[in-house]
């Protein structure tokens, strides 16, 4: 597994969000049964940065807490058995890892959605994590049905990480 992290802020958190970062995707990726080693990477950065990412790939000027850009398509979201025959260039040539892509947060809105909804920065941020790994395994909430199931198994991925909103 490569969690590639870079950090474009000056916004500190105060705990060891590496830890989490590395231990949330993969229990994430545990969790929907990726049968492959893979590769992610995440960039933390403030409000104006994932802004001008927002309008630059969704057209979208305004800040948000979370990007995710995936590589492969899935034809079923989280089912990775035709990858290698039908999308051999989504595997690291080197590694042989499942590229699945780039997620993006912004630290300023962990910081301010966590007192928003009353629970710690870990929690804020392991369910941003959670929410974009299921989005880089090709899951979505645009459908009220899909919506539902993404949220069952960003609870449930934070329920065995013993991620809960009562840790503060």
């Amino acid at each position: 597994m490569t969690i590639q992290i870079t950090e474009e802020t000056s916004i500190p958190f105060s705990f060891d969000y590496e830890a989490l970062t590395n231990r949330v995707i993969t229990g994430a990726l545990d969790f929907i049964a990726c049968p492959y080693e893979a590769e992610v990477s995440v960039l933390f950065t403030d409000n104006e940065a994932i802004r001008e990412i927002n309008k630059e790939n969704r057209d979208i000027d305004a800040p948000t807490d979370v990007l995710s850009f995936p590589i492969g398509e899935y034809s079923v979201p989280g089912f990775f058995d035709d990858l290698e025959e039908e999308q051999p260039e989504v595997f690291h040539p080197d590694t042989g890892e499942l590229m699945l892509g780039d997620i993006v947060i912004s630290v300023e809105r962990v910081v301010s959605q966590a007192k928003e909804f009353g629970h710690s920065e870990e929690r804020e941020l392991g369910f941003l994590l959670a929410h974009s790994v299921l989005h880089l395994c090709g899951y979505d909430h645009m459908e009220e049905e899909e919506a539902a199931v993404m949220e069952r198994k960003q609870e449930a991925i934070l329920k065995e990480l013993h991620i809960t909103r009562n840790d503060t």
